[in-house]
C-alpha cells in the first residue's frame, strides 16, 4: 500500500441544505481511545443506515492495532453541527486483485466480512456527495474508488447510485454474490419445519441423541460478559485442536489475530452487542460460536469446534440451536458473514444477502474518463464469468 493521504480538514457542502456544512477529518488512530470519539462514534454505530460491527469502534479500533502498519489506513470522519455523519477507513493500494493498478479502497482484513460504511440514517446521499467531494481532491495517482464487501438492496446502496448518477460518475458492481441470511418472522421451531425437511431434522435429533451417550448435553447462551476471558480461552483452545491449529490458522496460533478476537468480543460483550453459544458436554464445551448484535440486525462472526466430536456434528447442532434466537425476537434479520458456498450455512438459513464490489471513478474529468473503460471491462469481466 502507499502512504496514507494527506491528513487535513475538507470542507465539503452539503447541497441538500444550504448553509450547512459537512466537515471531513482524518482521525488520527493514538486519538482513537479518547472518550468523547467512542462515544461519538458508538452514537454513530447506534444510528446507523446500515449497521456494520467491522466498523464499530470496538472493533475497527483492535483490526488498527494488530492488522494495520503505520500510514496504511485513514479513518475519514464526516461530521455536522458536531454529530458524526458517517466513518469510512481506506486505503491507498497499488494491487488490485492482481493487477498494478492504484486506487483507493475501503480497508479490511480477512478477518472483517463487511466494508458497509457507517452512515447516519437519513444522512445516505450527503455522506456520498461528502466522500466523493473528499476523494476527488485526494485521489493521488488512484484511478477508482473500490467499495468490497458492500451491502446490496439497501438505501445506502442505493443513494450511491443516486449520486454517482447526479455526478456522472462510472458507477459499477463488478462482482456480486448472495450469502445466507436470516430473516423471518417464525419462531425457531416453526422456522425449522418451514426451512428444515423432515429427513433433516430427524438427523440433527439423531446427531443430538448420539452427542448425549457421551455425557450431559447443554446449549449454554451468554448475551453479557460474565465468564467471558475463560469463556475465550475455551474457543481457542477448541479451534487449535483441530486441522486451524495444525495448520497454523487457528485464531490462537497469532498474536495478532488471538489479540484482535480477545478485543473485539470483550468491547462487544460489554456493550450487550455480542451473542455466545456454547454446546458443552459434562459442562465442556464441544462447540462455541460469537455473533455480533446491532440492531435491528445480527452478524456472524466465528465459530468453532472440537474435532474429537466430529461424528455428532457439533458445529451444525451450535448452529441449529441458534435458530432459538428467534424467539428471543433479538434481531430483525441475522447476515451470516459466510461464504456465498457455506454448506452448513446455506443449508440452515433459507435467506439470502446481496453482496457486492462497486468501484466508483474520482478524480477530475480526465482522470474519471480513463477509469470509465477499466470499470466497465471489470463489470463485463463478472458478468461473463458469472453466465459460464
Amino acid at each position: 500500500m502507499e502512504a496514507a493521504l494527506n491528513m487535513r480538514e475538507w470542507e465539503a457542502s452539503w447541497t441538500d441544505r444550504p448553509g450547512e456544512a459537512i466537515r471531513a477529518t482524518v482521525l488520527d488512530p493514538a486519538n482513537l481511545s479518547q472518550p468523547d470519539i467512542i462515544a461519538a462514534w458508538d452514537e454513530l454505530a447506534r444510528h446507523a443506515s446500515d449497521p456494520n460491527p467491522y466498523y464499530e469502534s470496538w472493533f475497527l479500533t483492535p483490526s488498527l492495532v494488530h492488522f494495520a502498519q503505520d500510514g496504511d489506513v485513514t479513518l475519514l470522519c464526516l461530521e455536522r453541527d458536531d454529530a458524526w455523519i458517517g466513518l469510512f477507513p481506506l486505503a491507498r493500494c497499488k494491487d488490485y486483485y492482481g493487477k498494478p493498478i492504484s486506487h483507493l479502497s475501503a480497508w479490511l482484513h480477512p478477518n472483517m466480512f463487511l466494508g458497509t460504511p457507517l452512515v447516519r440514517r437519513g444522512m445516505e446521499i450527503a455522506f456520498w456527495q461528502a466522500l466523493f467531494d473528499w476523494t476527488d481532491a485526494h485521489a493521488g495517482t488512484a484511478l477508482f474508488l473500490h467499495l468490497p464487501e458492500l451491502s446490496l438492496d439497501t438505501p445506502l446502496a442505493n443513494s450511491l447510485g443516486q449520486v454517482a448518477q447526479l455526478q456522472n460518475r462510472r458507477c459499477s458492481i463488478v462482482e456480486r454474490y448472495e450469502r445466507a441470511c436470516l430473516d423471518s418472522d417464525l419462531a425457531g421451531d416453526d422456522y425449522r419445519r418451514a426451512h428444515h425437511s423432515g429427513r433433516k431434522r430427524k438427523g440433527l435429533r439423531r446427531r443430538l441423541s448420539r452427542l448425549s451417550e457421551r455425557g450431559e448435553v447443554a446449549f449454554r447462551w451468554d448475551h453479557g460478559d460474565d465468564g467471558l476471558d475463560d469463556w475465550i480461552d475455551d474457543f481457542f483452545r477448541i479451534e487449535a485442536s483441530g486441522w486451524k491449529g495444525q495448520s497454523g490458522s487457528a485464531l490462537a496460533c497469532s498474536p495478532r489475530t488471538s489479540g484482535l478476537f480477545r478485543e473485539a468480543v470483550r468491547g462487544a460483550a460489554r456493550r450487550g452487542r455480542a451473542t455466545r453459544l456454547a454446546l458443552t458436554v459434562n459442562d465442556v464445551p464441544v462447540a462455541m460460536l460469537v455473533n455480533f448484535l446491532c440492531p435491528p440486525a445480527s452478524f456472524g462472526f466465528k465459530t468453532a469446534y472440537d474435532e474429537n466430536f466430529a461424528a455428532c456434528s457439533p458445529g451444525v447442532l451450535i448452529e441449529n440451536e441458534y435458530l432459538s434466537e428467534l424467539d428471543r425476537n433479538a434481531f430483525e434479520w441475522s447476515d451470516s458473514c459466510a461464504a456465498a458456498d457455506h454448506p452448513v450455512m446455506n443449508s440452515m438459513w433459507a435467506e439470502r444477502r446481496s453482496i457486492g464490489k462497486i468501484s466508483v471513478a474520482i478524480g477530475g474529468r480526465i482522470r474519471r474518463a480513463v477509469a470509465a473503460p477499466l470499470i466497465r471491462f471489470e463489470t463485463h469481466r463478472f458478468k461473463k464469468g458469472a453466465s459460464q
